[in-house]
């Protein structure tokens, strides 16, 4: 499916006047709705190109994987993502306090992460040139890297106010400048010469503002900008349109700058030092248990989205002792899915599936676990439970030996210079735990491919969501519908299939649906308005709009017969059913009429895609059918 009507599908089955919220990480799209029961998930999940979507901590998150950029860039095309243009939010959801603060982190966050991977990577690169000794620490090469490599954390501040205001829906022009004073030289250099000076805060109309350094804090900022979006909103309300140019912004700066500098930026420091202080007591207390846990349910909080409220804390380690003792648990817990997916991907016999399971292994080895996960080691359980015992058991060895990180960085193969221990060497042990004991473990207790049926290909997905319920109804419950005396044939055989419709073929990629048009089978245009068997067989799903069934024949064939395109919107007018589901049927049987006149009359496209939906267990499939074709005639031609 092209990039622009995947984000074009998302956004109808959302509803773009249902977002008040848009952005994303490095792997999903996230959005905040105004009301969470318009969303249908499984019409989400259906959609090809998404590998899950779910409700987490307040907000809609879609996982797409690598190429959720792409997909976000096509959404904000669409969308309207301006602050200012964004829609409040009118259906009020109580959400627990946990929830609000994951949102909120994930929400400001989220944009910055390409940033926090591009300085990291940057810094990996940065270590292996040093490690190779082929730049000195004293050239001015060296110097540069390393402004890469920092500038995120020194500057984070200004990052973090720009998201933060898109977060708060506020002016990012003003969070800037609030950033702006937490980061002025009178408050950075007076708090690195204190010691020196004797002096430690500023008094301002006799109240003290403390020195502070602000460099690579996080908490200050986001608290100023949240403060700032009330007051800027009571502000704004009161003053005069014509005078909101002068005014508005100047009122802001006078009550936030003073506020900030007295008031929330110390207090948010503290809070920072705080957690970190608390995290790193902890591993030092009972380090090798916190990591095990961490490592072992890291793969929880990346199936909930809750992994990037994480980040925070990784930052503010860093910048407190420039390295992070729970970074390590990230990396062994994406590895060991690597492990536990390449696992999967030596078990599965179905070549489709097994191809997407070798590349979704190697994508995880990189840092993106999230088609590994949600398309393979989740599906079958027992890898995912692999994966997560050999990452907390990776992650407990590493700590043993004293593992940390210097950068934020994708916890994959290519953030592996970032990380530091006692010795190196303990790294790379730890590193091979996790993957091999996964993968291990993988192989010992097996997957039961047969009990867990196969994804619905992009073929039979459609606009449409009420069809794509059809092509995974047909999938989804054909082994427990056929018959146990079915002949299946064997392996090398052709299984020709007869015509549902009297009418004229056209090729399936002609028809004026995007994901009809992607699929394996045929397009006819009725002559008479009726649907008929293809073959022997039983009706899997015959929708209450009456526009599309599904059928499975005696031999396992899955058909999707869909009458139009888009007439799900008609909700069942025009059509007439003789049929109902979980019936056997002969071949020949009238299955559905339709008026085709009233239907076009109607605005509506009456071309019947007739699709083979299990497209997965056969070699091929081929339209045979040229020009007229009457029912019964054979239309296509399976390859087994």
């Amino acid at each position: 499916m092209k990039t622009e009507d995947l984000a074009k599908q998302i956004l109808d089955i959302i509803g773009v006047s249902n977002i008040t919220y848009a952005t994303h990480c490095a792997t999903r799209l996230r959005f905040n709705v105004k009301d969470e029961a318009l969303v249908d998930l499984k019409a989400l999940d259906r959609l090809e190109g998404v590998l899950k979507a779910q409700f987490s901590s307040g907000q809609l998150q879609i996982v797409i994987g690598a190429k959720v950029k792409s997909v976000f860039d096509a959404v904000s095309g669409i969308l309207d993502l301006e602050p200012n243009n964004i829609e409040v939010q009118e259906v009020k959801q109580k959400k627990n306090p946990i929830s609000r603060v994951v949102e909120t982190i994930a929400g400001v966050f989220g944009p910055v992460i390409p940033v926090l991977i591009g300085c990291g990577m940057v810094k990996s690169v940065f270590s292996i040139l040093i490690a190779m000794k082929l730049i000195e620490t004293s050239s001015g090469t060296y110097q540069i890297f390393n402004l890469i490599s920092d500038l995120i954390f020194y500057f984070f501040p200004f990052f973090l106010a720009v998201s933060a205001a898109k977060k708060f829906k506020t002016n990012e022009y003003l969070a800037v400048a609030l950033a702006g004073a937490y980061m002025y030289p009178t408050i950075m250099e007076g708090a690195m010469n204190a010691a020196k000076t004797g002096i430690s805060s500023l008094s301002f109309f006799g109240l003290p503002i403390l020195l502070v350094n602000y460099k690579s804090t996080i908490i200050p900022i986001i608290l100023s900008v949240w403060v700032m979006s009330y007051v800027y909103r009571f502000i704004d309300k009161r003053i005069p349109d014509m005078f909101k140019i002068l005014f508005v912004p100047m009122l802001v700066l006078f009550i936030m700058v003073p506020l900030g500098l007295i008031v929330i930026g110390p207090f948010g420091t503290y809070i920072g030092s705080s957690v970190a202080q608390i995290v790193t007591y902890l591993y030092t207390a009972n380090g090798v248990i916190g990591a095990f846990l961490f490592g072992t349910f890291r793969p929880v909080l990346i199936i909930f989205g809750m992994h990037y409220a994480i980040t925070p804390i990784n930052s503010q380690l860093i910048a407190e002792y420039g390295y992070s003792v729970i970074s390590p648990a990230n990396l062994t817990g994406n590895l060991a899915q690597a492990g536990a997916c390449l696992g999967v991907f030596l078990l599965l016999k179905n070549k489709i599936s097994k191809s997407g399971a070798l590349t979704s292994g190697v994508t995880a080895l990189f840092g993106i676990t999230e088609p590994a996960i949600f398309g393979y080691n989740l599906k079958y359980k027992k890898p995912f439970i692999c994966a997560m015992v050999a990452g907390g058991i990776g992650a407990a060895y590493i700590n043993v030996w004293g593992g940390g990180a210097t950068a934020l960085i994708l916890p994959g193969l290519l953030a592996l210079p970032t990380y530091i221990a006692d010795s190196y060497i303990h790294i790379l042990i730890g590193v091979a735990i996790s993957i091999s004991l996964a993968l291990i473990g993988v192989l010992i207790f097996g997957i039961d491919e047969d009990k867990v049926p196969a994804s619905v290909s992009g073929s039979t997905g459609t606009t449409d969501a009420a069809t794509s319920t059809a092509a995974a109804t047909v999938q989804n419950t054909s082994a427990e519908k056929m018959n146990s005396t079915s002949e299946v044939a064997s392996p090398g055989e052709k299984i020709m299939v007869g015509s549902p419709i009297n009418g004229v073929v056209k090729n399936i990629s002609e028809i004026d649906d995007p994901i009809f048009a992607l699929g394996s089978g045929a397009a006819i245009e009725s002559e008479d308005g009726k649907v008929f068997a293809p073959f022997d067989g039983t009706v899997l799903s015959l929708f209450p709009t009456k526009h599309a069934i599904g059928l499975v024949s005696a031999e396992g064939v899955e058909m999707l017969i869909h009458v139009g395109i888009n007439t799900v919107k008609l909700k069942g007018k025009y059509f007439t059913t003789h049929v109902q589901q979980d019936q056997k049927v002969k071949q020949g049987d009238l299955l559905i009429e339709f008026d085709r006149e009233a239907i076009k009359a109607a605005g509506f496209d009456t071309v019947v895609p007739v699709i083979i939906s299990n497209t997965y267990a056969y070699q091929g499939v081929d339209q045979v059918a040229v020009n007229r074709v009457a029912k019964n005639e054979a239309l296509l031609c399976i390859h087994t």
